[in-house]
């Protein structure tokens, strides 16, 4: 049995590690408390590139979530305390029994775009080594899919921003597709505030009014309609003349099929089906094409679609156009959510990839990972099913009967959530690995508790592709394991792996990692705990230790073979459901200042909890008097998946059609109760940004 990792501790210096939340990854000092003094840890932030000494309401309050009262320390064997030699024993007692009887697919794992890069590594290698499974994937499906396949298919890469956030610094012009940085990442707004800039929301969002406070614009789309505005936006700047010739003749295909598909998306048939105004959609290319350094940034609410994909292909496409992308000053990015977002798809733990962002069905990446790993490439499992698949298929017919989760709360993060508790209630065996007891935790056969960001080594990936260190200030309370830990002592006991095949020190984890993506689209492999402890500052891909990283990529060639960037034909057609008598409104849902992800952590900060204690549903006035509906007052929202209940909150910069609702709470108050689990068909997104409900008084 693998006995927890133990790392030397100074309790009297501060460690400079990162924010646990977004994938901005702020720097911060964490000072541990003196021993026998007890209270909390010390947070203070620090000067880092991308957030320059400042933090969030979120980032200030961090430290409260280590010493709370709710942390786990001991396992849970059905609600009992248990030892872990007992709870690691029951586990692969019943792994065993269901692997035997139902084969290697019957065990399913789910992981996270929060763990750290070690961790997500890991848990692919768990899955297909010590398990045999295919049926991994990870709620990074839900965050990032959509840009991270539309941004491969274009630049042959995926790289959330393909360059450091500071150089957004010089820009006039930028560009927010989807984005409401002001509340799920403050810090980011330091960077912008020498640009103009344009917000498209459907929503008059904080960063919509800060944009047009200081003399940009907001734009507000119908929901669903996104892809249709950068068609028209595209038709104008060919109609218009703003097209970059040369830039689109030696760095780029496929124009002329984009423009075909375009063609047909005049302006003003853009603004019928958008609501945005044919002025403004002019008003945007002519700021874009007449700047010399603009940025069109995309996030969550034009990639959260069941034609997601498609969407952030439109603005690709717009942005190729004007000659944005590789260009140095300039560019296309993607706003990327979760803390380890960029690092978590690339090391494994995403049902069709293999470390270093390799495909798992490319025999020559198989081979060399498997090299790596000490086993026989066809022992590799083939792809698994994708998040919102592999978790419709527990405990159905040929689908898992088992699940292990880590860093994840599904029943609150997963689209159509009713139908997700049923089905974790239909398993045989549900194992979560977590810090407190969350919803999905909460329905489990055993609960592992396991170390926070402060309590443990290893590195993260922030949106830049930047590589950082997470560093230890303090050590997990006592009978608390890392998951690193937690794999170890499973694998041992299974015995299906090599010997040795996974360790428990954050740095031999990360140095195996190094050799498995050495090569890949993600090359680590010239990264090393050295490096990154000595202050250089890392971007992949970085193939060799004398190799300084990469921090803009695209400035010489695109990743495509050829060199070239792809524009791709894409048309639009609309939700995957309509609205109808019952179904009047579009809802829409998203983060707020206040609140991370599913709220397991956040909502236990008293602080935190204080500012949004309770779900609400953003709804303009007039639309909230047609369903007699007085603000401050408690809504029935209804779809034709669920009902969710929410405090009315009068809001008249959004669309009358449109309700909004955070995504952040739980049980009856859960937005997901409403959302559609329509998938998009490359990425498997699911469609949270759009469903079609209804108002009633609760």
């Amino acid at each position: 049995m693998a006995a927890p990792t133990m790392i030397p501790l100074h309790q009297t210096r501060a460690a400079a590690t990162h924010c646990p939340y977004c994938a901005l990854q702020c720097g911060m000092s964490v000072t541990a408390p003196t021993p026998g003094a007890g209270g909390p840890a010390i947070v203070d932030p620090r000067q880092f590139p991308t957030n320059r000494g400042g933090l969030c309401q979120k980032g200030w309050s961090a430290g409260a979530l280590l010493d709370h009262p709710e942390r786990l320390t001991t396992p849970l064997l059905h609600g009992t305390p248990v030892d872990w030699d007992r709870a690691l024993e029951y586990v692969v007692d019943r792994l065993a029994a269901l692997r035997s009887e139902h084969g290697p697919d019957s065990v399913a794992v789910f992981g996270s775009g929060g763990l750290t890069n070690e961790k997500a590594y890991l848990l692919g290698k768990f899955a297909r080594v010590a398990l045999g499974t295919s049926q991994i994937d990870y709620n990074g499906r839900f965050c990032m899919s959509s840009a991270a396949a539309a941004g491969n298919r274009a630049f042959g890469m995926d790289r959330g921003l393909p360059f450091p956030v500071t150089d957004l610094d010089d820009a006039e012009v930028v560009v927010l597709a989807g984005a409401n940085v002001a509340e799920t990442m403050p810090p980011l707004l330091s960077h912008l505030r020498g640009a103009r800039q344009v917000v498209i929301d459907p929503r008059y969002s904080a960063t919509a009014r800060q944009a047009v406070e200081a003399g940009g614009l907001h734009l507000r789309p119908a929901p669903g309609t996104d892809l249709a505005l950068a068609l028209g936006m595209l038709h104008i700047a060919v109609a218009e003349g703003y097209l970059d010739h040369d830039y689109l003749a030696a760095r780029t295909s496929g124009v002329d099929a984009a423009w075909r598909a375009a063609a047909q998306w005049w302006p003003e048939r853009a603004e019928r089906v958008t609501g945005v105004s044919v002025a403004d959609q002019r008003a945007v290319v002519r700021m874009l094409a007449s700047a010399r350094r603009r940025y069109l940034l995309t996030a969550r609410g034009v990639e959260q679609h069941a034609r997601g994909v498609d969407t952030v292909t439109a603005w690709i496409n717009l942005s190729l156009a004007l000659g944005m992308p590789g260009t140095r000053g300039s560019g296309f990015g993607t706003i990327t959510g979760q803390g380890n977002g960029q690092g978590g798809r690339e090391h494994g733990q995403k049902a069709d990839q293999l470390p270093g962002y390799r495909r798992i069905d490319d025999p020559d990446a198989r081979a060399h990972v498997a090299a790596v790993w000490g086993v026989d490439p066809a022992s590799l499992p083939g792809p698994g099913r994708s998040a919102v698949e592999l978790l419709d298929a527990l405990g159905r017919d040929g689908g898992p009967r088992a699940m292990l989760v880590f860093g994840s709360n599904p029943v609150v993060s997963a689209p159509d959530a009713r139908a997700v508790a049923e089905r974790l209630e239909s398993l045989d065996l549900l194992v979560v690995a977590d810090l407190f007891v969350s919803e999905t935790a909460s329905m489990a056969d055993v609960v592992l508790p396991v170390a926070q960001w402060a309590e443990e080594e290893g590195t993260m990936t922030n949106l830049e592709g930047r590589v950082l260190r997470r560093r230890r200030a303090m050590p997990p309370p006592p009978g608390v394991r890392t998951d690193l830990d937690v794999l170890a002592g499973l694998a041992d006991r299974l015995g299906t792996a090599p010997q040795g095949a996974f360790p428990t020190d954050p740095e031999t984890v990360f140095d195996e990692l190094r050799a498995a993506s050495a090569g890949g689209p993600a090359d680590y492999s010239g990264i090393s705990y050295a490096r990154l402890d000595d202050g250089d500052e890392l971007y992949w891909p970085c193939p060799s230790t004398d190799h300084p990283g990469t921090p803009r990529v695209f400035l010489d060639r695109f990743a495509h073979p050829d060199g070239l960037a792809r524009l791709v034909a894409v048309d639009h057609s609309g939700p995957a459901e309509d609205l109808d008598q019952d179904h009047p409104l579009w809802a829409t849902t998203g983060r707020v200042l206040a609140h991370y992800q599913s709220g397991t952590q956040t909502r236990r900060v008293d602080e935190l909890a204080a500012t949004e204690p309770e779900s609400f549903v953003e709804v303009h006035p007039d639309t909230a008097a047609r369903a007699g509906l007085a603000d401050g007052a408690w809504a029935r929202v209804i779809s034709r998946r669920g009902v969710a209940v929410a405090v009315v909150r009068y809001t008249a910069g959004i669309r009358p059609d449109t309700v909004f609702l955070p995504f952040h709470f739980a049980a009856g108050q859960s937005a997901n109760l409403l959302t559609n689990p329509a998938l998009d068909p490359i990425s498997r997104m699911p469609e949270f940004k759009v469903s079609a409900v209804r108002l009633e008084p609760a």
